[in-house]
């Protein structure tokens, strides 16, 4: 973190050299955030880029009360919302091929169906829901981090994810291999 906030000084101060730092620190993290948002490849790649861009032109604004990632992680999100509202982009499952990498042709089919399963489930959530979901699980943020990436109150956070974890209990009431969530508490 105090690595960051001495990149993010040189930066401001003229070292373009050192923003190559910041991008290879976060590049596979953040890449990984906005696949799991778009589920395409070649659009979660042009909007990492453009999420970068977009953390380069508003480095100014950084003003070090919170952690740099949460910082980072909510112009990258905040971007990427925008561009599905102006430019309304099609959520496209991730290619099959991209799911899984073992050989067995029966292991390879169910953990494609479980995959596809629990994305439905998740994408019945809403979308601030969805994310926390994401940022706390896939990007292993902590709750104060998604408090801060979000700007919502650490309450919000918790109640939200509660509330999201409820629903996929209830949604996967209706079978298939994620029923056993719904016999939990």
């Amino acid at each position: 973190m105090e690595d960051d906030i001495q990149y993010v000084r040189l930066v401001l101060a003229g070292d373009k050299q050192a923003y190559t730092h910041i991008i290879n620190a976060y590049k596979n993290e953040l890449y990984a955030t906005i696949l799991r948002m778009t589920r395409n490849p070649q659009t979660a790649q042009d909007l990492l880029q453009e999420a970068f861009i977009k953390v380069y032109e508003q480095l100014g604004k950084y003003e070090q009360k919170g952690s740099f990632k949460s910082w980072l992680y909510r112009v990258a999100i905040n971007h990427c919302l925008d561009q599905f509202r102006k430019k309304t982009i099609q959520f496209i499952q991730i290619e099959e091929n991209q799911l899984v990498s073992e050989t067995s042709p029966e292991v390879v089919f169910l953990k494609k169906e479980k995959s596809r399963e629990l994305e439905r489930l998740v994408a019945r959530l809403p979308e601030e829901e969805r994310l926390i979901l994401l940022l706390r699980y896939a990007n292993e943020l902590s709750y104060e981090e998604i408090s801060e990436t979000l700007r919502i109150s650490l309450a919000d956070v918790r109640n939200k994810l509660h509330r999201a974890k409820k629903k996929l209990r209830r949604h996967a009431q209706e079978g298939g291999y994620f029923h056993e969530l719904s016999e939990r508490g």
